[in-house]
């Protein structure tokens, strides 16, 4: 080694943008009762009183589910809101991303996935009603709330409080919103299907921070909102102090136990936000929410706070498509959600709700119009009633997580299981039992249909590495902040600075210190890799806070007033490499060892015999399965398919079981030319592009479990209870692994013959199901050639799979 050298360490981190720690249908013959507020042939309006949202002067049990158009397409969306009205909805909510309309102040954009008015009408011609979420603080575990970055950059600037350079801009919005839906007539009075907006969102959680200034702000959002003159009710959630007539909403898991309810008489109990599951971020496994809990907690807000209005979200969660996502979050958004990432149903949660919503609306006269009372039955038991003089209904409510309860109601003797909440139509007939699924189950699998295995698909482009601090975009003898230096237009910012190192005889070590605020950083010394490592949100700061360089045990040499030279980006992203024109821009190579090399961009090619390159990859399979890419063996990075962002991934962020958090990443077909798709990807820390794989994805396995006893579906067209299996998208039952009708053991995971079998049970289940969408087998003795048990409360369960 020279007695003098200069060594040049060059950062790059990814930083990805934060948000906060984190017609209409005709009205249900049982909502038929007006309320004095109007009538048949009277004006559309929409208005409320303390009990319900009242839609032409009728009070309405509404059930809603949150989608969000951006994080689907186009294509997708009909199916999606299909299913959706076919699962018991009234409603869809969204919220509006301002950070896809108005990326450049000034210049909107309605196009594409962001077509906020097609969206709607979509609703409107498949008969739903929608609610508007406009913010335009939104969360939504998108990338800063949904603020557009150039928001930061105004001058003198405070979100989210009584600051009139953000008043000034979120008017603005709000209002070019309002105007834009009043211009397409979508407001209910117009004939349109918005029956609510809201405005703001779960402002009550940081409004201390910003003391009498943070109340002010509550009352002008909510005054400015009003005064726009909608003709629809606006709301306001977990704003336990929303100013009148704006509603304050429950957001949350247990709605009927945490929401202090409404704040002024008139103003009814809606839940905007029931958590189908928890949204899941990088370096955590699925936590997936029961059905069971999830009905549990509906009807319990109905009960207790006499709720009229339940939202999910998600209802369908989707695809953080590009470099949406906040911090950490992953591309695939609340896949446990009744409709999953591709809009397929996800059983049983879908059809337990299904069946819920039923028994709610079957008793919504009483609901809506009723005497309500409540009363004890136990330590841990409870009953809420709602009467009228020809119509009731009753939850009863057993606490206790453990122990089956056995209580009489009106002279009648009922088990209710625990943590559960039985529904009793006309207070005499158990209707619904929220711990008890009696729908479906089904498995979703992820078929391989193509390899990338062959080292001569790939070509790679190594991510150029700033070695001169004169040759940067700008320079300064200081630490840049990451977003103010990259405004959003990448997650990447180089920091590059010249050191003078002398080194010691001694041989001392050499540490390179750095404190970061990014996700990860890689350091280079000389073009050498040395390492890696991974309220007021206009004041925050991302990107390198410290650099230091230390020797030995000698003092620490501080190099944050050295001069620094920048470059916000990569060349890659520069050149849109990742398109079919810009690919041709650089000078792709085959390296000779694929594997774990940090930085590089890689394509995926066709060959010939004669190692002739084309631009092209795979050519789509057929059908309409859902398609993603395996990316286990990958480490962090973004894909592009045809030139569109299918989101960043972060294979090799393992949660505590030891597997990626996500590893299978969605390619919407829409995405796809029918061949000659170009798939590019950019990987920072290295991977084996050679173990991708294209998958296939659908539900392919099901399982029906019941219990003689058990109430018959709302749905069904059987009189007796039966268990009823349908295939999804198309397919068939192709065969019946197994079937027993008497008392099988186990459940759908794990199952056996019991000690009472009808022999002629798997004969008769597929002369009924196999080479059919679905079918239905009642639980009645003359089906399976007599009862084989006298005596013994029976069952069926059946598994079986679709083709």
């Amino acid at each position: 080694m020279p007695r003098s050298m200069v060594a040049t360490a060059v950062l790059a981190v990814l930083v990805a943008m934060c948000t906060p720690p984190q017609p209409p249908p005709p009205a249900a013959a049982a909502e038929s009762r007006s309320n004095g507020e109007g009538g048949a042939g009277a004006q559309r309006e929409v208005s409320h009183d303390a009990r319900a949202l009242v839609v032409d002067g009728i009070r309405r049990v509404l059930f809603a589910g949150e989608m969000h158009y951006t994080r689907s397409t186009p294509e997708m969306w009909p199916k999606l809101i299909a299913k959706a009205k076919e699962g018991g909805l009234d409603v869809i909510q969204t919220y509006v991303f301002w950070n896809v309309h108005e990326p450049v102040q000034g210049k909107y954009n309605f196009e594409g996935r962001y077509d906020l008015v097609k969206f709607i009408k979509e609703i409107q011609a498949q008969g739903l009603y929608v609610s508007l979420r406009i913010g335009p603080f939104i969360e939504a575990e998108w990338k800063y709330g949904g603020f557009p970055f150039w928001l930061h950059d105004v001058p003198n600037i405070t979100f989210r409080t009584d600051n009139e350079p953000f008043k000034q801009h979120m008017q603005r919005f709000v209002t070019d919103i309002v105007n834009m839906m009043k211009h397409e007539g979508l407001y209910y009075p117009q004939g349109g299907p918005i029956i609510t907006s809201q405005i703001e969102n779960e402002y009550q959680m940081v409004e201390p921070a910003f003391g009498s200034s943070g109340e002010s702000y509550v009352r002008w959002a909510a005054a400015m909102a009003v005064n726009l003159q909608t003709g629809v009710p606006w709301t306001m959630c977990k704003q336990n102090d929303a100013p009148d007539p704006v509603i304050n909403t429950c957001n949350g898991l247990i709605c009927g136990q945490t929401f202090v309810g409404p704040n002024s008489p008139n103003k009814p109990a809606l839940w905007t936000e029931n958590w189908t599951s928890r949204y899941l971020i990088y370096g955590n496994d699925t936590k997936m929410r029961s059905p069971e809990d999830i009905a549990f907690a509906v009807a319990l807000f109905i009960a207790r706070k006499n709720g009229s209005y339940v939202s999910y979200y998600m209802y369908h969660g989707g695809t953080n498509f590009g470099r949406f996502a906040s911090s950490y979050v992953t591309t695939s958004y609340y896949d446990g959600a009744p409709l999953d990432e591709y809009g397929l149903i996800w059983q049983p949660t879908w059809g337990h709700l299904r069946e819920l919503h039923a028994a709610i609306k079957q008793s919504s006269e009483p609901i809506l119009f009723g005497t309500y009372s409540n009363f004890s039955l136990g330590e841990e038991q409870e009953v809420h009633l709602f009467e009228t003089e020809s119509q009731c209904v009753a939850f009863l409510v057993n606490f206790d997580q453990h122990q089956i309860s056995k209580v009489v109601f009106r002279n009648i003797s009922l088990q209710v299981a625990p943590k559960s909440i039985s529904i009793l139509s006309d207070c005499k007939r158990v209707v619904f039992e929220t711990a008890k699924v009696n729908v479906q189950r089904g498995s979703r699998t992820a078929e391989k249909v193509q390899s990338f295995n062959n080292v001569d698909t790939w070509k790679a482009f190594k991510e150029p590495i700033p070695q001169d601090v004169s040759q940067a975009m700008y320079t300064g003898n200081q630490l840049f902040e990451h977003l103010s230096s990259t405004k959003d237009e990448t997650d990447y910012l180089w920091y590059t600075v010249c050191y003078d190192y002398t080194p010691s005889d001694a041989g001392q070590p050499v540490l390179l210190n750095v404190e970061s605020r990014g996700h990860i950083l890689h350091a280079y010394v000389n073009n050498e890799y040395a390492a890696d490592s991974g309220a007021h949100m206009e004041r925050r700061f991302f990107g390198i806070r410290k650099v230091s360089i230390q020797e030995g045990q000698q003092s620490e040499h501080l190099l944050n007033d050295e001069l620094w030279g920048y470059q916000v980006g990569l060349i890659g992203e520069r050149n849109h490499i990742y398109t079919q024109d810009g690919s041709r821009g650089v000078e792709w190579t085959t390296p000779d060892n694929m594997t774990y090399h940090p930085l590089t961009w890689y394509k995926a090619t066709n060959y010939t015999s004669h190692h002739s390159v084309k631009q092209t990859t795979f050519t789509t399979p057929a059908g309409d399965d859902a398609l993603t890419l395996n990316l286990t063996g990958m480490g962090k990075g973004e894909v592009w398919i045809n030139g569109e962002s299918i989101g960043r991934y972060w294979v090799s962020f393992k949660g505590p079981s030891g597997n990626p958090s996500q590893s299978l990443y969605h390619i919407p077909r829409q995405f796809l030319n029918p061949q000659d798709n170009i798939l590019v990807m950019f990987e920072e820390m290295g991977g084996d592009p050679q173990q991708i794989t294209l998958n296939k994805v659908s539900v392919t396995g099901m399982c029906g479990n019941v219990n003689e006893l058990s109430p018959s579906s709302l749905h069904s067209q059987e009189e007796e209870t039966a268990v009823e299996l349908w295939c999804q998208e198309g397919k068939y039952i192709s065969s019946v692994e197994f079937a027993s009708y008497g008392n099988p053991m186990g459940d759908c995971m794990s199952y056996g013959f019991g000690s009472c079998h009808a022999g002629s049970s798997e004969s008769t289940v597929k002369q009924a199901c196999v080479g059919k969408s679905g079918c239905s087998i009642p639980l009645t003795p003359a089906r399976f050639g007599g009862d084989p048990c006298p005596g013994i409360q029976k069952s069926l369960l059946v598994v079986a799979s679709c083709r």
